[in-house]
């Protein structure tokens, strides 16, 4: 495996409504194909092409004293090459 480098990290606590709304923007851009991440004077620029590869993931970790879930949406791709397809994501 590859050394990583992150580009851009940032975590922020907001209402489910403003998650949602964030959620909507980054949905416009991906369909776009470029995702411009900005905060402060740091910005980051994103292309991303016709097919990736998307992980839906949702974890229970329990501690002692108290219990997290975490709903983490990742989207990738490997540079010059397009994804394999596979069955699709539905949500219910």
């Amino acid at each position: 495996m590859g050394r990583e480098t992150v580009l851009f990290k940032t975590e922020e606590k907001m209402t489910r409504q403003e998650a949602a709304e964030l959620l909507r923007n980054v949905a416009k851009k991906l369909e776009t194909g470029k995702v411009i991440l900005q905060q402060g004077t740091k910005e980051v620029k994103i292309k991303i092409p016709e097919r990736v590869e998307l992980e839906v993931k949702a974890e229970k970790e329990v501690g002692k004293r108290r219990t997290k879930k975490k709903l983490e949406l990742e989207i990738e791709w490997l540079v010059g090459a397009s994804a394999n397809k596979h069955k699709p994501l539905t949500l219910g």
